[in-house]
């Protein structure tokens, strides 16, 4: 396990980084409910990474996978009511004919029986900027989402989101006090994604944390299995890039892993937000 504690009081957030099996929902479920119930007790929120319930797959099974958001909410609901830990976390979303590429923020009590509770949260984000062969299987989202966490305003993204400066800029008007990034970022790749989260966090002058996939595609942490039927070359060739990692608002790295299956766990200091939002005075100065 990594962490940081800096000495201004803030939300502690943590990123089980977890390899994903392809279209085994209830081992990832099971996954997740295991690595959440073992972080540390003043945790107040886990992000996890991109496809993290359901996995991602180039061709029919992705379909079969799929939730519908009803589904995707009770499941993730009812890991954070036990944990009392919020959850940030992807999965395929089935909507009528169409699927999407969706990240899903619930904190404890926040749905249950299909319906939304005052006293908690259930938000979903769907991906607006597809990569590769996943604009083949999956429709691309067009709302933005800012949705209220321990850790203030926070604006939700997924991985290849990163690349786009006017989703940044969008966030940035808002004034939000930070970003959540499940990602499943390619290993060849992963100098990108750390500069990316840095540069994201810079920006906006807000924390980010980029929840990395690790493993490869297909199974657990050695690619060697996990969903049902045979997986394409391009699956069994793709590794995960993992490198978790949390940014601070001045753009250094708070926190950070390699790709084995640690948990990373950071305070968010409002009193270094707030201190370097004075500094840099433009996005101190923009309206919510």
């Amino acid at each position: 396990m990594t962490e940081t504690d800096d000495t201004g009081a803030g939300p502690t957030i943590a990123v089980p980084q977890i390899p994903v099996d392809d279209c085994a929902v209830e081992r990832n479920l099971d996954r997740i409910r295991s690595r959440v119930a073992a972080l540390p007790d003043r945790v107040d929120v886990a992000v996890l990474p991109e496809y993290a319930l359901t996995g991602f797959v180039d061709d029919d099974r992705i379909r079969a996978v799929a939730l519908d958001r009803d589904a995707a909410l009770d499941r993730l609901s009812a890991i954070a009511d036990d944990t009392g830990v919020a959850l940030t976390a992807g999965y395929a979303e089935r909507d009528g004919d169409e699927l999407f590429n969706a990240t899903a923020y619930v904190s404890p009590e926040a749905f249950t029986g299909g319906s939304s509770d005052r006293d908690g949260e259930a938000t979903v984000y769907r991906k607006r900027h597809l990569w590769g062969e996943e604009a083949e299987r999956m429709a691309a989202g067009s709302e933005r989402v800012v949705v209220d966490t321990p850790a203030g305003r926070t604006g939700l993204l997924t991985c290849y989101d990163l690349n786009f400066v006017a989703e940044s800029a969008w966030f940035a008007d808002r004034l939000v006090d930070a970003l959540f990034v499940p990602g499943a970022w390619p290993a060849a790749h992963v100098r990108n994604w750390r500069l990316l989260l840095r540069a994201r966090a810079l920006d906006g002058v807000r924390w980010v944390v980029g929840a990395g996939r690790t493993g490869s595609a297909g199974g657990n942490g050695d690619g060697d299995g996990g969903g049902d039927g045979e997986r394409g070359d391009r699956s069994e060739r793709r590794r995960y890039a993992g490198n978790s990692l949390v940014a601070r608002p001045d753009g250094r790295v708070a926190a950070e892993l390699g790709r084995g299956e640690r948990d990373l766990v950071a305070t968010l200091d409002r009193d270094l937000l707030a201190d370097q939002r004075d500094l840099v005075g433009a996005v101190s100065d923009m309206e919510k």
